[in-house]
């Protein structure tokens, strides 16, 4: 149970275009974790939040993306990590057994590896692949990073530029594998550097590159809005750079919904990231954008119906081509699910 859960409650709404089939490609997966509002999130959690048949979304499949969590207890430090993907892909082929309904959760599964620990780190990645091959497609090493410790992770500035990390980092694209990349939206112009230095490498942008709202970056969004769209410009240039629509429930992104007596409705939603939205579909094109929960870490902003609620009311004048690739076809060919 999380512990807004009678918040949420206060904001219900039914799935809007039920029948637009979606692949949801970033999710996380944990349990005993503190400080968040769900302390646990397997399986029952994240099916219980799609709803499916009972006025829920269409997700058909999903995507796990690591939270460091469920590392092995024993053996190297750098093999630990491996846990995790082991952890993700029981989940996986319990929900592929059709015990518990259609949505194949966990079809793909990214995990972690230590990429500044240089080359090698190749054989922590052919451990991982090992652990799910039927659904391991790629790593997440944040380099998320800013001063202010509300706004960024805990990771070194400059991560992306460093000779180390990128050692580690052409083992990604030598194993066949994607990239998971997480910013903060003063960071763009180095994803765009690591991007251009790796061309045959697909990489994914995280929740539209980090768009922060509070501490130093509290009320200046028309500001922000331009510097990030610039570089969200210049970033789109690199054709291996995929794009994914979401991550604005974060409390760091500065719409304060969190802290509002009543959740936000799909509507009010929509209007505060509507341009944030467009200009992405616009830079990146359809081709290039996926839409995502970031469950249940924006679960402390919003319902899961309430959520793809938002961004279908965005997308209401796409076409239904357009909504096929923006809610699941190119989800489903980046991860390559099948």
């Amino acid at each position: 149970m999380a512990t807004n859960d009678a918040w949420l409650k206060l904001v219900t709404e039914t799935a809007l275009e039920p029948e637009i089939a979606i692949c949801d490609p970033h999710h996380h997966l944990w349990d005993r974790r503190e400080g968040r509002v769900d302390r646990r999130y397997m399986l029952d959690e994240i099916l219980a939040d799609i709803g499916r048949g009972t006025g829920g979304h269409n997700i058909v499949s999903t995507v796990f993306i690591e939270h460091l969590a469920m590392f092995r207890a024993d053996g190297p430090d750098e093999m630990k990590y491996v846990g995790e993907v082991e952890f993700a892909n029981g989940i996986a082929a319990m929900a592929a057994s059709g015990l518990y309904g259609p949505t194949r959760v966990a079809a793909g599964i990214v995990g972690y590896a230590d990429l500044g620990s240089g080359s090698r780190v190749r054989a922590v990645l052919e451990r991982e692949m090992d652990a799910a091959p039927d659904r391991y497609r790629g790593v997440r090493c944040s380099g998320a990073w800013d001063a202010d410790p509300r706004i960024g992770r805990a990771h070194q500035p400059g991560l992306y530029l460093d000779g180390k990390f990128r050692e580690g980092f052409a083992q990604v694209g030598a194993l066949g594998l994607l990239f998971d990349m997480t910013s903060r939206f003063p960071q763009l112009g180095e994803c765009t550097d690591l991007a251009r230095a790796f061309p045959a490498t697909t990489i994914v942008l995280n929740h539209l590159g980090g768009i922060a709202g509070i501490g130093i970056y509290a009320r200046q969004r028309d500001e922000i809005f331009a510097i990030w769209r610039r570089s969200m410009a210049e970033l789109a240039t690199c054709q291996n750079v995929v794009v994914k629509i979401g991550g604005l429930g974060m409390e760091y992104c500065g719409f304060g919904w969190h802290e509002r007596p009543r959740p936000p409705t799909s509507e009010e939603m929509a209007a505060a990231i509507k341009r944030y939205v467009e200009t992405a579909i616009e830079l990146f094109g359809v081709d290039r954008c996926m839409f995502e929960s970031n469950f249940p870490v924006d679960k402390v902003s919003s319902s899961y119906s309430v959520c793809w609620n938002a961004f279908k009311r965005i997308t209401a004048g796409c076409s239904a081509a357009e909504k096929a690739k923006l809610y699941h076809d190119t989800a489903a060919r980046v991860y390559r699910l099948r």
